[in-house]
C-alpha cells in the first residue's frame, strides 16, 4: 500500500483494523493527538485530500493513494502557514493539545463556512481558551506585543515561548516520543461497586502471546496512601492501595497486564478470571451517613486520617460565631433553601498516562502528564522504598489539568510494571477510563440559612455541606473545608455557623477541580444575598457593597483556622463590583426576541486565597550563560496556565533583559530543588516569587561582579539594557560571563518561596440572560467578569484565563453532568453523551481588571487561573431567577430542567 503524507510517499502497511491516527503517530507525526477515540473532540484532525477528517475514525487503509496532511506538513520550510501564523498572532491556544487539529480545520474553511463558525468548528473542542482567542485568529486579530524593550517585559502581552512549536506540531506532550522495547499496560477494572476479591486466575491471560506479566494486589506493595498530592500528607486520608483485594467502585483497577502490544494486553484482560464476593454498595451520601449503613472502609481509623469510618465520614467540621438560630428568629428578612451540585469531569483533552523505565544508572524514570512531578516522585519513593535520587519524575508539555492531574492515578502502576519487568512501559488511559476511574468535582448538598436587618446588613449566615467524596477520600477534607471558608469569609456578618460532612460512597472518587469546593457553595450563598436584597428592595450590587469585607476587616469563617497568614495583599473587590455594574448598564446590542423570552440580570462575587494553607514550596535557579543570556530552572509545570511565559517575564524584567534571553527549564525532578506543584492558585504567586527572588539575587551579583572589576562602589551600579552601568562605564552581560568563566566563579543564584503569607483574589461575574418560558431554552445575552489579579503580568494571557474559566464553568452550569445509575455505574463516559461546550455554546465575555498592586506577590501580581470559574454558576442562577421569578437550585440549568417549573408558572 502507498500513502502520501505531507508530500512524502510511504509504502508501509498498516495493521489490520488500524486507524489512521495511530498509523500516523507510529510514523512519527506526533502532532496528531489522541483525545477521545470517538470522533468527538477533533484533536486528531488531519487533512485528507485537503478536507479535515477525524483520523481516529478513518481506517488507515482508506488513505491509500490519497494525500494526508498533518500539522507538521501544513507549513513549509520557509515558514508557517498563514493559519499557523494567525494562531500565533492571536495566541489562540493555552495548553495547546487541541491546537493542531483546530488549525487544520480552520485552514480548510472557505468563506461561506467562516460566516458560521459555530457550525464549522463543531467538531473541534477546546477545553482551555473559551474559543475567543481562536475566533480572534480567524478574524486576523493580533493580540501580542512582539517588541518590548529590555527590562520592560512584566505587564506586557508577550507570546508564549512554546507558541511556534505548538502551532507547528513540534511541542512534545507525554506520549510524543518513541522508545525502543516499549511494553504496553492495560487495566482490568471492577464491574462491581463493592466487592471482595476472593481469587484471581491469571493462567489464561499469561498464555496470550506477547504478555509479559499480570500484576494483581499480590504483586503490589500493600502501602496505604492517597492519590491526592499535597505538600503535607496529613491533608488526605490513607485509604488507597495501588491494587487492592477490595474494590469500592465500578471502574476501580483490579489487575494490570503488561504486554508487547495494547491488543495483546486487552485480550489478556478479557481472559483474567476473578472470583468476587459481592458486598453492599452505597450510592447516596445521605444513606451512607445513616445509622446501620454498610461501611465502605471498615479498617480505617483516625490514624489513617479518616474521621469516623463507621459512619463513612472521611472528614467533618463544625463551628459557630455568635448565635445564628437566635438572630435568625429576629431578623427583618431571612432566606432558607437547599442547593445541589453535580458531578463534573475535568475533560482535559490529554488523558492521564505516562511512560516509565529504568536507566543504566538504575534510576526509575517516569515521564507523565502531571501537575505535581516533585510530589509524585516523593510518593513513589515512599511506596517502593527507593532513595529519592533513584526516582526521576518529569513532564513535557501537559495537555490540560484543571486540578485533575494533582493526583497519582497512573504513575504507581507504571512504576510497579517497570520495576517488575525491567522494561520500559506505557499506560495511556482511554477517554472512558478518564470518566469512570479518575476523579470528578465533588457533588454537594448545600443547605443555607441567611438573615439581614432592615438596612440590608447581614445578621446571620449558616451553611451545612454534605460532600460526596466517592469511594476514596482524595482531597475530601481540604475541598470541604475550602468550600466553607472564603465563600462566607468574604462577607461581614457577626453570626456564622458551618457544618460540613465529607462522606464515602461506592462511586467514582471525587478530587481536586478548579475552584476546589467554592463553586458548589457559592451558588447557594450568592442566591441568598440576592433573595435578601429582593425582599428589602435593594439592588444586588448595593446589597453586596454593604456586606463585603474591606481592607482591615477580619476574614472569618468558623471554626477558627489554625492558619493566620491570609492578608489583603491588595484589595480590588470594590472596583470589580463597579466595573461589572457599569458594563452591565452600558448600552449594547438589543436582542430581537419575541414576548416568549424573559430577560434578567445576575451578579455574583467570590474571594479566593492565593495559596493553599500549611505551605506551598517552590525553588528556582538562574544563571548567567556564556552568551550573556540566562538559564532559568523552575519546577512548576506548564499545562495552559501560562507560567512559562510569566517566569520569563519576571526574570527578564528584574535582570534588564528581554524574554528571548531567558532560557527556561522546568518540571523535571532531575533539575534539583523542589516545587510543590502547579495547583491551588500558586503558579505565579509562589513559583513566580521564587523566580523573582533568584533573579533579584543574581542582579545583585552581577552588579557586585562589575564593581569588583571596576574597583568602584557597587552602589553606583545598575542594570540597564543587558549591561551593568556605572557612570559612563558599561559592561555587557556577555563580558561579565567571560569574566566569571575566567575566574572560575559562575554567576548563579537561587530563590525560594514558602507560600506564606497568602493574599486574596477577587472576581465578580455578571450575566444577562433570556429564558424562553415556553421551552426552557436559555440564551446568554451578555457576560462580564472583573478580576483583581494585582498587577497583571500578561494582560492577554490573563484575559484568556478568565475567558477559559468562564467557558468551562458555563459548561458545568448549563450542560455537563456525569450521570451515575442506581448501581453506581457512570452511564455517559464519553464526550458524545457528555456535552462539552463547543464554539457555538460560549459567548464572548467582557473582561476587566481592577487596578491594584499586591504587596506580597512577585512584582505586584497574584493568581488568576483558578478563580474566574467560581462565580459563574452563581451569577447565572441569579440571572435566571431575575428573568423568571423562579429560583432553580440544582444545575445544570438545562431546558428540560427549567421547563417543568416554567410550565407550572406560565402555562
Amino acid at each position: 500500500m502507498s500513502f502520501e503524507i505531507n508530500g512524502t510517499p510511504f509504502s508501509q502497511e498498516p495493521r489490520a483494523g488500524q486507524c489512521l491516527r495511530t498509523f500516523l503517530r507510529e510514523l512519527g507525526h506526533f502532532g496528531v493527538k489522541k483525545g477521545c477515540d470517538a470522533g468527538d473532540c477533533g484533536a486528531c484532525t488531519v487533512l485528507l485530500d485537503g478536507e479535515p477528517v477525524h483520523s481516529c475514525l478513518i481506517p488507515a487503509f482508506r488513505a491509500e493513494g490519497r494525500a494526508v496532511t498533518t500539522i507538521e506538513g501544513l507549513g513549509s520550510d520557509h515558514g508557517a502557514h498563514p493559519m499557523q501564523q494567525a494562531f500565533l498572532d492571536a495566541q489562540g491556544f493555552q495548553c495547546g493539545f487541541c491546537t493542531a487539529g483546530m488549525i487544520l480545520t480552520c485552514a480548510s474553511l472557505n468563506q461561506a463556512q467562516r460566516t458560521d463558525l459555530g457550525s464549522a468548528l463543531k467538531g473541534n473542542i477546546c477545553r482551555c481558551t473559551g474559543y475567543r482567542a481562536i475566533e480572534d485568529a480567524l478574524l486576523g486579530k493580533n493580540n501580542v506585543e512582539e517588541s518590548v524593550e529590555a527590562g520592560a517585559a512584566f505587564g506586557r502581552s508577550l507570546p508564549a515561548p512554546a507558541g511556534p512549536d505548538v502551532v507547528r506540531g513540534k511541542a512534545r506532550y507525554t506520549f510524543d516520543t518513541a522508545i525502543d522495547g516499549l511494553l504496553h499496560i492495560k487495566l482490568l477494572r471492577s464491574p462491581h461497586a463493592h466487592a471482595k476479591i476472593i481469587a484471581i486466575d491469571k493462567s489464561d491471560a499469561l498464555n496470550v502471546p506477547g504478555v509479559h506479566a499480570v500484576l494483581t494486589h499480590e504483586d503490589a506493595p500493600s502501602v496505604l496512601m492517597s492519590t491526592a498530592r499535597h505538600e503535607k500528607d496529613w491533608m488526605d486520608p490513607e485509604d488507597t492501595r495501588i491494587l487492592d483485594d477490595v474494590v469500592r467502585f465500578i471502574g476501580q483497577k483490579v489487575a494490570a497486564v503488561v504486554a508487547e502490544s495494547e491488543a495483546a494486553a486487552e485480550e489478556a484482560c478479557r481472559r483474567i478470571k476473578v472470583d468476587y464476593e459481592i458486598l453492599p454498595a452505597l450510592i447516596d451520601p445521605e444513606q451512607a451517613m445513616a445509622p446501620g449503613a454498610p461501611v465502605v472502609h471498615p479498617d480505617r481509623t483516625t490514624e489513617n486520617r479518616v474521621a469516623d469510618a463507621k459512619r463513612n465520614l472521611v472528614a467533618e467540621t463544625h463551628g459557630e460565631y455568635g448565635d445564628v438560630a437566635a438572630v435568625l428568629a429576629t431578623s427583618a428578612v431571612k432566606y432558607e433553601a437547599t442547593f445541589h451540585s453535580h458531578r463534573v469531569q475535568h475533560a482535559a483533552l490529554e488523558t492521564h498516562g505516562g511512560l516509565a523505565w529504568l536507566d543504566e544508572a538504575g534510576i526509575l524514570n517516569v515521564r507523565t502528564s502531571t501537575q505535581v512531578p516533585f510530589l509524585t516522585r516523593r510518593a513513589l519513593s515512599d511506596i517502593f522504598k527507593l532513595p529519592m535520587d533513584k526516582v526521576r519524575v518529569f513532564c513535557e508539555r501537559v495537555g490540560g489539568g484543571f486540578g485533575g492531574k494533582q493526583e497519582m492515578f497512573v504513575e504507581d502502576i507504571l512504576a510497579l510494571a517497570a520495576l517488575k519487568t525491567g522494561r520500559p512501559v506505557k499506560l495511556e488511559l482511554t477517554r472512558e477510563e478518564q470518566f469512570i476511574a479518575t476523579s470528578t468535582r465533588h457533588p454537594m448538598r448545600v443547605h443555607i440559612k441567611a438573615g439581614a436587618d432592615a438596612d440590608g446588613k447581614l445578621t446571620a449566615l449558616q451553611l451545612e455541606v454534605l460532600s460526596n467524596t466517592g469511594a476514596y477520600g482524595n482531597h475530601a477534607g481540604p475541598v470541604m473545608f475550602h468550600s466553607l471558608s472564603e465563600s462566607i469569609a468574604v462577607y461581614n456578618c457577626p453570626n456564622k455557623r458551618v457544618d460540613g460532612f465529607a462522606v464515602y460512597t461506592n462511586t467514582v472518587p471525587a478530587g481536586a477541580f478548579r475552584g476546589y469546593g467554592l463553586p458548589q457553595t457559592q451558588i447557594a450563598i450568592e442566591a441568598a444575598i440576592d433573595e435578601l436584597a429582593k425582599q428589602l428592595g435593594i439592588s444586588p450590587y448595593e446589597m453586596r457593597r454593604r456586606n463585603v469585607v474591606k481592607t482591615g476587616d477580619p476574614m472569618l469563617s468558623p471554626p477558627p483556622s489554625e492558619f493566620h497568614d491570609v492578608v489583603y495583599g491588595s484589595y480590588g473587590l470594590d472596583q470589580c463590583l463597579d466595573l461589572v455594574e457599569r458594563a452591565m448598564q452600558a448600552d449594547g446590542p438589543q436582542p430581537d426576541l419575541s414576548p416568549e423570552w424573559l430577560i434578567g440580570d445576575g451578579v455574583a462575587l467570590t474571594m479566593i486565597d492565593t495559596v493553599p494553607p500549611a505551605g506551598h514550596i517552590a525553588d528556582a535557579m538562574i544563571a548567567l550563560n556564556d552568551e550573556g543570556g540566562f538559564d532559568l530552572t523552575v519546577g512548576t509545570a506548564e499545562f495552559g496556565n501560562g507560567t512559562s511565559t510569566v517566569h520569563r517575564q519576571i526574570a527578564a524584567t528584574t535582570l534588564a533583559t528581554t524574554v528571548d534571553r531567558i532560557h527556561l527549564r522546568q518540571s523535571d525532578t532531575a533539575h534539583g530543588g523542589h516545587d510543590t506543584g502547579a495547583y491551588g492558585s500558586a503558579g505565579t504567586f509562589v513559583a513566580g516569587k521564587a523566580t523573582h527572588e533568584a533573579a533579584m539575587q543574581l542582579a545583585t551579583d552581577l552588579k557586585v561582579a562589575a564593581a569588583d572589576a571596576w574597583l568602584c562602589d557597587v552602589g553606583t551600579c545598575r542594570l540597564e539594557g543587558e549591561t551593568v552601568v556605572s557612570g559612563v562605564r558599561r559592561m555587557p552581560f556577555a563580558e561579565l560571563a567571560k569574566l566569571a568563566r575566567e575566574r572560575g566563579q559562575p554567576l548563579v543564584a537561587n530563590g525560594n518561596s514558602g507560600g506564606t503569607p497568602r493574599s486574596v483574589g477577587f472576581n465578580v461575574q455578571g450575566f444577562r440572560v433570556a429564558v424562553n418560558k415556553g421551552t426552557g431554552e436559555l440564551k446568554i445575552l451578555r457576560s462580564v467578569q472583573a478580576a483583581d489579579a494585582g498587577v497583571v503580568a500578561n494582560p492577554m494571557q490573563c484575559r484568556g484565563q478568565v475567558e477559559g474559566g468562564v467557558a468551562q464553568a458555563l459548561g458545568a452550569a448549563l450542560y455537563e453532568e456525569m450521570v451515575i445509575d442506581a448501581t453506581g455505574r457512570v452511564t455517559n463516559p464519553k464526550f458524545r453523551d457528555y456535552h462539552l461546550p463547543s464554539f457555538a455554546d460560549v459567548p464572548r465575555t467582557e473582561v476587566f481588571f481592577a487596578e491594584t498592586t499586591d504587596t506580597i506577590g512577585p512584582l505586584g501580581a497574584k493568581s488568576m487561573s483558578e478563580s474566574p470559574y467560581n462565580p459563574v454558576a452563581a451569577a447565572l442562577g441569579n440571572a435566571i431567577a431575575d428573568a423568571t421569578g423562579i429560583r432553580f437550585t440544582a444545575p445544570p440549568f438545562k431546558p428540560d430542567r427549567l421547563f417543568p417549573a416554567l410550565h407550572e408558572k406560565f402555562g
